[in-house]
C-alpha cells in the first residue's frame, strides 16, 4: 500500500504554510495548493490519504469540493477549516459527509490530532479494498473462467491486470464466448463502489435509445410523464457494460462520444450538465475497424474505446476445457433443476470434443442442461459444416485427452502417462507440442 498523504487546500498562506509545517514535523507527506483548481490531478476513489480544505476560497469553495470529493468516494475522509461565523456550515458539511472540521484560529496540535484519525481510517478502509480484490482474484477467478488451457490461463491473468485500472476496455469474441461474463469479473476486481450496467444496443428501438442511454426530465417529449435516470447516470462510480456495441445509431454514437470525453451526461429535456464518473466496458462480434472504413461505426469512437483490448477464444480452439466446463455446468444444472447430477459418459465427452461449437460456451452449457434433464442431445442436429481434416481432428481430441488426464491426475504427469499408458517422456513432448498447462488445481 503506497504511503498515505494529506492535501491541504488554503488560500490563506500564512496558515496554509502553518499546517504544512505542521505536518511536516509529524513526519507526514503533505500536499499544499492555494484553491481548488490548482490542486493536483488525481482520483478521487483510491486518492491514498486524506485533503484538508478552508470553506471559504476563490473559485470553487470548500463545500463545492466537498460534494464532489464525496461523490467519487464516500470514504474519503475529508477535514473543513472554518471561519468565525461558518460553525452552521461546517455542521451542514457534516451531514454532506465531512469527515470532522477545525475552527480558526486552532493549534497544530489540533490539527494534526484530527489528520491523524482521519489517516487511519483512510488506511483501515484502503486494506480492506486491497483485501478484498486479492480475496476476489484468488477464489473467484478460476471458479468464474473455467479452463486449464494456456489460452484461459493468459485470459485469467489479463482480466485481474486490467481490473483495477480506470481504463475503458473492449471485449472481442463471437456469440456465447462470455463476454458479459468476463465483463462483471472486470467489475468485481475492480474496487468501483457503483454498480454494474448492462445495456445491450442490440436490443432498443433506435427511438428510445436517447432516453435509455441518457434519461430524460418529465415533459421532454410525449409520454415522459416522470423524470428517468439513464444508464450512463446510473452507473455512478460503477461500470456500464455495452453489449453488441457495434448496434448502436449513428446519430448515437457522436453523444455517447462526447460523454466519453467529457465525462458529463445532459438528459434529455434539461440543459443542466451532471458530472458522471464510470468506466466504460464495450463487447463486440464484429470488426469495428473494416465498419469505420465503411462508414457504419463512427473511427474516433472505436479508437477512444479500443483503449485496452480482450479477445476471447472461441470454444473450437481450447476443446481441452471442453470436459472441465461440461462437468462444471452439469453440476451447476443440477443444482438448479434439483437433480442428481448423472455420471458423465466417456462417449459423450468424444462427441463434445468432436463438435463444432458455433454457439461456444453458451450452447455447451445448454448441453449440459440437457443432459441433466436426460433429453435427447443436441450434438451434430442440423449441422451443415465442412468436417475438419482429420489430422486436424485426431490432435484436437488428442490434446482434450491429455488435458483431462492431467486434470483427474491432479497435474502429476507420472501417473497421467501411467493412465494414459505412454512413455512418460512421450507425453512430456505432447505436453508441449499443444501448450498444455499441468499446474494442479486448487
Amino acid at each position: 500500500m503506497p504511503d498515505l498523504k494529506v492535501l491541504i487546500v488554503e488560500d490563506d498562506e500564512d496558515v496554509r504554510l502553518g499546517c504544512l509545517q505542521a505536518l511536516e514535523l509529524e513526519g507526514l507527506t503533505v500536499i499544499g495548493a492555494k484553491c481548488v483548481e490548482q490542486v493536483p490531478r488525481m482520483a478521487a476513489q483510491d486518492f491514498p490519504g486524506v485533503v484538508v480544505t478552508d470553506i471559504r476560497m476563490p473559485g470553487m469553495d470548500g463545500m463545492a469540493y466537498l460534494r464532489q470529493l464525496v461523490e467519487a468516494d464516500a470514504d474519503l475522509p475529508v477535514i473543513l477549516i472554518t471561519g468565525h461565523g461558518d460553525v452552521a456550515t461546517a455542521v451542514q458539511a457534516m451531514r454532506d459527509g465531512a469527515y470532522d472540521f477545525i475552527q480558526k484560529p486552532f493549534s497544530p496540535e489540533q490539527l494534526v490530532g484530527v489528520v491523524q484519525r482521519a489517516l487511519e481510517k483512510r488506511r483501515l478502509t484502503m486494506e480492506v479494498r486491497a483485501l478484498r480484490r486479492q480475496v476476489a482474484a484468488i477464489g473467484g477467478l478460476e471458479s468464474r473462467i473455467v479452463g486449464r488451457s494456456a489460452a484461459v490461463v493468459e485470459l485469467r491473468a489479463l482480466v485481474q491486470d486490467l481490473a483495477a485500472t480506470p481504463t475503458d476496455v473492449m471485449i472481442l469474441g463471437e456469440t456465447g464466448c462470455g463476454k458479459e461474463l468476463i465483463a462483471r469479473c472486470l467489475h468485481d476486481l475492480s474496487g468501483r463502489t457503483g454498480p454494474f450496467v448492462a445495456l445491450n444496443c442490440g436490443g432498443l428501438p433506435e427511438t428510445l435509445f436517447e432516453s435509455e442511454i441518457f434519461g430524460h426530465e418529465a415533459g421532454a417529449f410525449s409520454g415522459a410523464a416522470k423524470q428517468r435516470i439513464g444508464k450512463v447516470e446510473h452507473a455512478q462510480r460503477g461500470t456500464l457494460f455495452l453489449d453488441e456495441i457495434e448496434s448502436m445509431p449513428m446519430a448515437m454514437q457522436v453523444k455517447f462520444l462526447r460523454v466519453l470525453q467529457e465525462r458529463v451526461v445532459e438528459r434529455l429535456g434539461s440543459n443542466r450538465l451532471i458530472p458522471v464518473d464510470f468506466r466504460v466496458i464495450a463487447a463486440t462480434k464484429a470488426d469495428l475497424g473494416a465498419l469505420s472504413e465503411e462508414g457504419k461505426f463512427r473511427a474516433d469512437l472505436h479508437f477512444r474505446l479500443n483503449v485496452a483490448t480482450i479477445d476471447l477464444p472461441p470454444l473450437r480452439d481450447r476443446r481441452e476445457d471442453i470436459p472441465l466446463l461440461f462437468q462444471y455446468f452439469v453440476s451447476q444444472a443440477a443444482l438448479r433443476l434439483d437433480r442428481p447430477a448423472p455420471e458423465i459418459r466417456d462417449s459423450h465427452i468424444r462427441e463434445l470434443m468432436a463438435h463444432k461449437w458455433r454457439g461456444n460456451v453458451r450452447e455447451l452449457r445448454n448441453e449440459a442442461e440437457r443432459y441433466v434433464l436426460g433429453l435427447k442431445s443436441s450434438i451434430g442436429q442440423g449441422t451443415s459444416d465442412t468436417p475438419a481434416p482429420l489430422s486436424q481432428t485426431v490432435e484436437v481430441f488428442e490434446r482434450g485427452i491429455i488435458a483431462e488426464e492431467l486434470r483427474r491426475q491432479h497435474g502429476n504427469i507420472s501417473r497421467a502417462a501411467e493412465a494414459l499408458r505412454i512413455a512418460k517422456t512421450t507425453l512430456f513432448d505432447k505436453i508441449r507440442k499443444y501448450g498444455i498447462e499441468t499446474a494442479p488445481l486448487v
